[in-house]
């Protein structure tokens, strides 16, 4: 299976890079390598036959056009998205831009190509969206697939928007076209502007460990690698017009994460410990959403998969990669914005 795959050089979609090269799938990975995107986040399969890259901007039709009829992909897999709710706060245009009209770019290039190889069977056009899309929920229930769009920031509206185009060309079009909406993903190589990534840094240098409002708000937390089998699952095996709501089953409040993390920050550099010293509560985000949680029935019952990985183990491997790899994310803090406090409205 050949499968182009949008924003390669990022956290999840280079997940999804270096396991679809693992197993043996031709890719072909498209980024424009813009703030957060990283080539060293495909080293580890750079070299392989399998594997090719493509500098391009989705907002950029031209360049999408000659990069079809260069690869002639079976499988589309769209990552490529502005992705931080801070930042749309800060500079909603790019999100726009991006994620809505970058996305219409691609589907329109992906429409082309597939009419002009005769609708190939097996085409698949994967578009992978968020939980966030579905607003905020209450103490109680889940995000199904059927869940009314609630989006309550420009990230989100965004993708929401973005949802809907890839659901229309289906419609309309005939396109054939399968969804995924995630939970929070974390794991190695998350670019360091998130939550998870901040703290161990933050504990590391033994720098104030910023936690918005309360601390209450609660997540589901998903492991990136099981983020990417799952994808690949879906693109393969996923019923076409459908969508799928991809989950980690590991609910946790942000203040729990941190404290969390410090603790295997504590065992594994005790030099700094203890390390929840260090946590400080600083003003909420503006429309901060309260809790998100996903219903995963679908894509269990279905297509057979669960996540593998609980948010003890998974975070135990991220702080452990976080303290390997300190070349991996040292160049990456003096990148725009990195470190310094976002979206306050």
């Amino acid at each position: 299976m050949k499968l182009l795959v949008t924003g390669g050089a990022g956290f999840i979609g280079s997940a999804v890079v270096r396991l679809a090269v693992a197993r043996g799938h031709e890719v072909v990975n498209l980024d424009a390598l813009t703030y957060a995107a990283n080539l060293e986040n495909v080293a580890p399969v750079a070299d392989s036959n399998h594997y090719s890259f493509e500098q391009a901007d989705i907002r950029d039709r031209q360049a999408l056009d000659r990069i079809f009829a260069a690869h002639n992909p079976d499988v589309v897999m769209h990552l490529a998205a502005e992705s931080h709710v801070d930042r749309s706060i800060d500079g909603p245009g790019a999100f726009v831009e991006t994620n809505i009209l970058g996305t219409y770019n691609l589907l329109e290039a992906a429409r082309a190509n597939w009419l002009a190889r005769g609708k190939p069977v097996g085409f698949r056009f994967h578009h992978i969206s968020t939980d966030e899309v579905f607003g905020s929920l209450g103490e109680t229930g889940q995000f199904t697939e059927t869940t009314p769009y609630d989006p309550r920031s420009p990230y989100s509206a965004s993708k929401a928007g973005s949802d809907h185009l890839v659901r229309a060309w289906h419609e309309t079009y005939g396109l054939p076209v399968v969804l995924t909406n995630c939970s929070n993903n974390y794991g190695p190589y998350h670019f360091p502007e998130k939550l998870v990534p901040v703290v161990i840094l933050k504990a590391l240098a033994g720098e104030p460990i910023p936690v918005y409002g309360d601390g209450g708000n609660i997540r589901d937390w998903l492991y990136v690698e099981d983020h990417a089998d799952a994808l690949l699952l879906v693109a393969e095996k996923g019923e076409t017009g459908r969508s799928y709501n991809i989950g980690g089953e590991n609910e946790a409040t942000n203040i729990d994460l941190v404290r969390t993390i410090c603790a295997h920050m504590d065992r594994m550099n005790p030099a700094g410990a203890p390390h929840d010293r260090l946590i400080t509560f600083v003003t909420d985000r503006p429309g901060h959403d309260r809790r998100y949680a996903i219903d995963p029935t679908r894509i269990r019952d279905e297509l057979g998969w669960r996540p593998s990985v609980t948010v003890e183990e998974g975070l135990r491997r991220t702080v452990e990669w976080y303290l390997a790899n300190r070349d991996w994310w040292q160049p990456l803090l003096s990148r725009d914005g990195v470190g310094k406090r976002l979206g306050q409205g």
